[in-house]
């Protein structure tokens, strides 16, 4: 009988050998098509300064972080939390190594975040997110903000599904029609509406924007707004043919006309690319590009991925401007609806290249021998340390080995060894 529930937290992912293989190979995929676009690999602490998780962080965060417990040692330490994202911490640390980087700095952070949201099937508290970002001195272009798009479907193509749809727009287009409607007071509430309006019906919308006491006649102009989609050329004439004159608005409209033409020369067809304005992304500090991936054929995934443009995340911790753009792949929430549609299988490779098995103790200094010149040729290897009888051995090594090798006192003695794949039958000698 259990003494204690041994059972992981709500909300925490915790997988067996064999998909636990799926899950780092997906990784490891996703982290080699980053480098491949010349993004450079850092870590963050885990741990960080509650003070500088929320100076720019937004919404409901506050409500979601962990706390760190103070202890006796620690109760002089400033307040801290765990991470909840990957992009917070990386502006308190081109602050603070800005002066040994190299600019635009491409980065890549590949680690475990933390929210303390309510767990539910397929959203987790723990998480891994691969995350691509460039951070700019002074200025960035814009045309690294279809780089990080770009890299972020490269990344995608390892993953089991076929088809997927990026959906792009740009804050600045409703930052813009607000302003243009004298409503850039509300702007904060209207925008978590639009965020949410494609998980609601148009009524439930329609009626949170009546509740700010605006007019029908504006609720109509933002509804009809954030039903524009579609590819670049008849999205952009769609927003053009507004004809608003408001700076904001139009600077938009050039920057995400910019991006989706760039991403068309990029793309060549890999992925279908649309302007959808429904898409404002609900943390704040984004301030330009925004965009979400789907799969199309799997639409209760949610986004595959997203991002966007912070014109200057690092304003809380210095006065020199720091633009930057990034992008995320949200991994264990993916993979586990991957699981759920059986798109992503155990792992039935077995880890272990080759098991070892001395018949006693006598020969464990030969197999330990044996076993560091298999390793030096990169062979995955273990050795069979238990007294169990052969045949006990035999079915441990079939669970966990491609191979076995049996080391007896003949073998010592001749120095020749039987290499047999467990799967065929087939036994060989072993030349290194």
């Amino acid at each position: 009988m259990k003494k204690f529930n041994t059972s992981p937290i709500s909300g925490m992912q915790e997988l067996l050998p064999n998909l636990q293989a799926e899950f780092n190979h997906l990784k490891t995929g996703i982290a080699e098509a980053f480098y491949r676009h010349g993004f450079q690999n850092i870590e963050t602490p885990t741990i960080e300064r509650t003070e500088v998780l929320l100076a720019k962080a937004g919404g409901d965060t506050e409500k979601q972080i962990y706390k760190v417990v103070k202890t006796a040692e620690t109760a002089s330490d400033a307040d801290q939390a765990l991470r909840f994202d990957h992009t917070v911490p990386l502006a308190r640390y081109v602050v603070e190594h800005m002066n040994d980087l190299t600019f635009p700095f491409k980065v890549t952070q590949i680690g475990r975040n933390f929210r303390g949201e309510r767990a539910q099937k397929g959203r987790f508290r723990e998480f891994y997110q691969c995350d691509v970002d460039v951070i700019g001195w002074q200025k960035l272009p814009i045309a690294y903000d279809a780089e990080v798009i770009a890299t972020l479907i490269d990344a995608l193509q390892i993953l089991p599904l076929d088809k997927y749809q990026v959906r792009v727009s740009n804050r600045k287009l409703l930052a813009g029609l607000l302003e243009e409607l004298d409503l850039s007071t509300q702007s904060t509430e209207i925008f978590d509406i639009v965020d949410h309006a494609e998980k609601v019906p148009e009524e439930a919308t329609i009626q949170a924007l009546a509740q700010l006491q605006i007019s029908p006649d504006t609720v109509v102009k933002i509804t009809t707004f954030t039903k524009i989609n579609g590819p670049c050329k008849e999205a952009i004439a769609k927003l053009k043919a507004l004809n608003f004159t408001n700076a904001t608005f139009n600077d938009g409209v050039r920057e995400l006309e910019q991006v989706l033409s760039a991403l068309e020369h990029k793309n060549n067809g890999k992925v279908a690319i649309i302007a959808d304005m429904l898409i404002v992304r609900g943390l704040d500090y984004y301030t330009g590009t925004v965009f979400e991936t789907i799969a199309p054929s799997y639409r209760e995934i949610g986004s595959v991925c997203s991002g966007g443009r912070y014109e200057n995340l690092a304003q809380n911790y210095t006065d020199q401007p720091l633009p930057g753009v990034g992008g995320s792949i949200g991994l264990t929430r993916l993979f586990y609806v991957l699981r759920e549609h059986n798109l992503i299988q155990a792992s039935l490779s077995k880890p272990i290249d080759i098991c070892l098995i001395p018949i006693t103790e006598n020969e464990f200094p030969t197999a330990e021998e044996l076993a560091a010149k298999l390793r030096k040729h990169n062979y995955n290897i273990d050795i069979f340390l238990a007294d169990k009888k052969l045949s006990d051995k035999i079915k441990y090594a079939d669970k966990t080995a491609q191979n076995i090798i049996i080391v007896g006192e003949s073998e010592v003695q001749s120095g020749n060894f039987q290499i047999k794949n467990l799967a065929t039958g087939e036994q060989k000698a072993l030349t290194l």
